[in-house]
C-alpha cells in the first residue's frame, strides 16, 4: 500500500508508504526491532524502482510512444510501453542511480512508520484471544475480529500520520525527473522548502485518501475473510486451517484494486501544485482538494491509472494511428 497502506503491502512488496511489519509482543529483544527496520529498509529499497515507475504512470508521463500489439482475441490493440522499458528510459537519462531517486526520504519514512507502529503496539497491547471459527461461536469470533481490526486500524493511522511528510518528500523527488528540476535536492532543504512555501499543513497533503483507502482496505479484507472463514470453509475438511490461511490474502489483492484510487489520488496530491512540472498542467490542474482530483479523476476513466505496469492499454485519444 505505495506507495501505500496496507493496499500495496499486499499487491507490491512495499508502498509508496506501506505499512511496516508491525512490532512484535513486550518483552521482545531489542535487536528485533532493529531487524523488522533493516528488512523493512531493504524491500524499500528493492522496490523502489518499481514504485518510482508507477508513480510517473499516476501522474501520467508517457515520454515513450505506445507499441502495437495484439490482445488475446488476436485484435491489434496500442499498448503504452511496460514497466521494464520505462525503467531502461530512465536508466538511459539518469543512469542506473536514477532508478532510485528519492529513496533517502522514502527509506525514512519506512523507518519510521516501522518504529511507530512498534511503538504504538507496545503502548496500546491487544489481548490474545484463541481462534474461534465454530458457526455457533459467530458473535464472538466477530467481536474477535473487530476488536484487532479496530487495533491494526490504529496502528497503521499513527503510523501513516508520522511518516507521511517523508512520503511526500519522496514523492517530489521522483516526479522531478518529469521537468529535470532540482528544487527538492535533499531531504533538510526539501522540509525547510515546504515549510517556508506552504506551511507545516504541506507536509500532510493527500493524507486524508491515503488513510480512508487504509481503513477501507483493513476493514473490507478483515471482515470479508471473516466471513468466508466461518461460513464457507468448513472445519471438519482437513484442509482448512490451510485454506484459512491464504483467504485473507487473495481477498486482500482483489480489495486492493478496489481502494487503488484512493492510494492513486493521494499521491497525486502529494504533488500537486508544488512548483513542479508534474503537478501543473498539462499532468493536471492545480486541485482545490483531494475530492476535486477524484472527480477530475473519475470524470477522464483514469481513476486506476498506474494500477497495472506490465500491460497498459493506451487510452483511445492515444491512438493517433489506425490499428486494424
Amino acid at each position: 500500500r505505495s506507495g501505500g497502506g496496507p493496499m500495496a503491502a499486499v499487491v507490491t512488496p512495499l508502498p509508496p508508504a506501506a505499512p511496516a511489519p508491525p512490532g512484535g509482543p513486550a518483552g521482545r529483544p531489542e535487536g528485533s526491532e532493529a531487524l523488522l527496520v533493516a528488512l523493512g529498509a531493504g524491500l524499500a529499497a528493492a522496490s523502489h524502482p518499481l514504485l518510482y515507475v508507477k508513480l510517473l504512470v499516476q501522474v501520467g508521463h508517457e515520454p515513450l510512444p505506445p507499441t502495437i500489439g495484439r490482445n488475446v482475441l488476436g485484435r491489434k490493440v496500442l499498448y503504452l510501453p511496460s514497466f521494464f522499458t520505462y525503467a531502461r528510459h530512465i536508466v538511459e537519462v539518469d543512469g542506473k542511480r536514477g532508478l532510485f531517486r528519492g529513496l533517502t526520504p522514502r527509506l525514512i519514512s519506512s523507518t519510521l512508520s516501522t518504529i511507530t507502529r512498534g511503538s504504538v503496539k507496545k503502548a496500546f497491547p491487544l489481548e490474545d484471544m484463541e481462534h474461534v471459527s465454530n458457526k455457533d461461536d459467530v458473535k464472538t469470533s466477530l467481536r474477535k475480529v473487530v476488536k484487532e481490526t479496530s487495533h491494526e486500524m490504529m496502528m497503521q493511522c499513527m503510523s501513516r500520520v508520522v511518516s507521511h511528510p517523508l512520503h511526500v518528500i519522496s514523492m517530489r523527488c521522483m516526479v522531478q525527473f518529469i521537468g529535470r528540476e532540482v528544487k527538492y535536492s535533499g531531504v533538510f532543504s526539501a522540509i525547510g522548502r515546504i515549510l517556508k512555501e506552504e506551511g507545516i499543513l504541506g507536509f500532510f497533503v493527500g493524507l486524508v485518501p491515503h488513510i480512508l483507502g487504509d481503513v477501507i482496505f483493513l476493514w473490507c479484507c478483515n471482515l470479508l475473510a471473516h466471513f468466508i472463514n466461518t461460513y464457507a470453509v468448513d472445519d471438519n475438511f482437513s484442509q482448512a486451517s490451510v485454506i484459512r490461511s491464504y483467504t485473507k490474502f487473495v481477498i486482500g489483492i482483489a480489495v486492493s484494486m478496489l481502494t487503488y484510487p484512493f492510494l492513486l489520488v493521494g499521491d497525486l496530491m502529494a504533488v500537486n501544485n508544488c512548483g513542479l512540472r508534474a503537478g501543473l498542467p498539462p499532468y493536471a490542474p492545480a486541485f482545490t482538494s483531494w475530492i476535486h482530483c477524484w472527480r477530475h479523476l473519475s470524470a477522464q476513466g483514469q481513476l486506476f491509472r498506474g494500477s497495472s505496469l506490465l500491460f497498459r492499454r493506451a487510452p483511445i485519444p492515444a491512438a493517433c494511428f489506425p490499428i486494424d
